[in-house]
């Protein structure tokens, strides 16, 4: 893949940033729904959308993101794929080398508010439209913090102390969500399948509800037992890594479970342990899950502790008769360090799920 694909159409309508597979899956739902729309105001095959993918360093997330790159490519969309964070001079390479574009878009469609790299990039932006697209979970957070006039920090972060970096960086995050906050020069826009209740003022809120998941893949074979879908939540520092494992040797035996789909971020170590202590067979998948899921086969019941699965399977499987199960997080598993606001937004993420079976927290030693 080349560094700057489609260097040849460097005036886009609609500039993109992703940084993981599930924002530049959910970037392909706006796209998809808006096409129609952008066709027609910029005379361009599917809207003139470039995507830019600031690449992350681990593995599987490139992976990831390499595949969902080419479906990208096949919608028909300009994919240009920076090394982000390739080494210490390549933040400078890539912000100087978007420069032009980002000056030049009309419209520029975000996925995560939260990244220091997107905040970076928007002071630089005279784009009157914006738009953000989910980054999971995390959008709920956002919607939150932008309709209470807060400072942006991800969810499992509030309540800590800032470091220098974060010092440092305010001025930027503050200039970000000035920027993020619609005015009379400015539109914003938050295309998301999560449950929003307060909508911030100003801000269009359209419901994504997985169309080209579902228009591109499937229906998908189900088999009689169950699936597993892992969390980064021992990662994030959340829940204790012991109770964690216990808690998904219960649920497998609980239900019958035979496989376990791997979040990208989850550590080696705890994924080659989880298979010798629990039996079930570790998935690391090559797209995101809906996809996966979509495309099958997939188990008649998926379980899964809060994420953003609850939210986005139930709509990518409509139709189909596999039942998304969530199970609570026990007060008890969560760390020492985890952030005071992590038990309600745990609770709220499950409470919030439509079309569900919720299931108690299980017992664990």
């Amino acid at each position: 893949m080349s560094p700057h694909a489609g260097e040849a159409g460097l005036t886009p309508h609609t500039l993109a940033f992703v940084e993981s597979p599930v924002q530049l899956l959910n970037v392909l739902e706006w796209a998809y729904l808006r096409a129609p729309r952008a066709e027609e105001a910029s005379g361009v095959p599917g809207g003139g959308l470039t995507l830019v993918v600031l690449s992350p360093t681990d593995p599987m997330t490139r992976g990831q993101l390499r595949r969902m790159a080419d479906l990208a490519r096949d919608e028909g969309h300009t994919v240009r794929w920076e090394e982000a964070r390739g080494g210490p001079m390549a933040p400078f390479q890539t912000i100087g080398g978007l420069t032009r574009l980002l000056r030049k878009a009309d419209r520029i469609v975000m996925g995560d508010p939260f990244s220091r790299y997107v905040q970076l990039l928007l002071t630089i932006t005279k784009a009157r439209d914006l738009v953000v697209v989910d980054d999971g979970t995390a959008t709920m957070e956002f919607v939150a913090q932008l309709a209470s006039g807060e400072r942006l920090v991800r969810w499992h972060r509030k309540g800590g102390r800032p470091g220098p970096r974060d010092l440092i960086f305010a001025p930027v995050s503050s200039a970000a969500r000035r920027r993020l906050t619609p005015s009379g020069r400015r539109q914003v826009e938050i295309f998301s399948s999560m449950p929003i209740e307060t909508t911030p003022e100003g801000v269009t809120i359209t419901a994504n509800a997985f169309a080209w998941t579902r228009a591109t893949f499937g229906p998908p074979r189900i088999t009689k037992g169950a699936d597993m879908v892992g969390t980064s939540l021992v990662e994030t520092g959340v829940v204790d890594n012991d109770r964690y494992l216990e808690a998904v040797a219960t649920l497998a035996k609980t239900h019958g479970a035979t496989r376990y789909f791997a979040h990208r971020r989850e550590s080696t170590e705890k994924l080659h342990r989880l298979a010798v202590e629990t039996g079930l067979e570790i998935v690391r998948p090559d797209l995101p899950l809906e996809l996966i899921a979509r495309r099958g086969p997939i188990g008649r019941t998926i379980l899964s502790f809060p994420s953003t699965v609850v939210h986005t399977l139930p709509l990518a499987l409509v139709g189909t008769e596999v039942r998304v199960a969530v199970c609570d997080i026990d007060p008890a598993w969560l760390t020492e360090n985890a952030s005071p606001r992590a038990q309600g937004f745990l609770s709220g993420v499950t409470g919030t799920a439509r079309d569900v079976h919720r299931l108690s927290a299980v017992t664990v030693a």
